[in-house]
């Protein structure tokens, strides 16, 4: 795993406030002879990245902790509401044919089944709708709630599950995507979808950070 890369003058730093610790900026400065303000956007880096922890009229103190240890704690605070995107939904009565369309014409990989009162009843992967395909039969007369996965079978997640949780689910069924579920009195409404593509976006974003 790829640890937060210090600079020479940072890593100084560190070793500083982890022999002297508890220490003012002023007194580190000293140490490297420079002054405070050069040091100030290291010091910002470094307490933002959690290398260190400061407190008024104390000073800077090392928190202990190891890069992979920092990426740890970050990953346990993206949420799901940070990087769903906007589902796509078909009616349990279109036809496999029309479902077909619709996932080429929207560029993904997984529809979600809704019923007439926009209520998730069912899920359609590629491999479903690839499925119902080989066979003979004429696939505008096949409607979807024939080939779909149904509930209590539908692996769902909410706005403010962690990402690495649905990121575990999405590994543990073998499945490309979740959709993003609101509860209501008479089910589950769609309001989003969480991919793979997603969760790749997320974690680039927290290397990139």
């Amino acid at each position: 795993m790829r640890t937060i890369e210090l600079t020479k003058r940072q890593e100084q730093i560190l070793q500083i406030v982890k022999e002297s610790g508890p220490i003012t900026g002023e007194h580190i400065a000293e140490q490297l002879n420079l002054t405070r303000a050069t040091l100030r956007p290291d010091l910002a880096i470094l307490t933002m990245a959690g290398f260190l922890d400061a407190r008024p009229r104390v000073g800077y103190f090392y928190t202990g902790k190891s890069g992979t240890q920092l990426l740890t704690e970050n990953l346990q605070k993206i949420y799901v509401k940070e990087y769903q995107s906007i589902p796509v939904v078909v009616n349990e009565n279109v036809s496999v044919y029309d479902a077909i369309c619709t996932m080429f014409l929207e560029d993904v990989g997984t529809l979600f089944v809704v019923d007439k009162g926009s209520h998730l009843v069912g899920v359609l992967s590629r491999k479903d709708l690839l499925r119902a395909s080989i066979g003979k039969q004429e696939l505008t007369t096949i409607p979807v709630h024939i080939i779909m996965t149904r509930m209590p079978n539908i692996t769902m997640c909410e706005r403010e599950d962690l990402l690495i949780d649905v990121a575990k689910k999405l590994i543990e069924k073998q499945i490309d995507a979740l959709p993003v579920v609101k509860k209501t009195d008479h089910g589950f409404e769609v309001i989003g979808r969480i991919t793979k593509t997603n969760i790749t976006r997320a974690f680039v974003a927290l290397g990139e950070e």
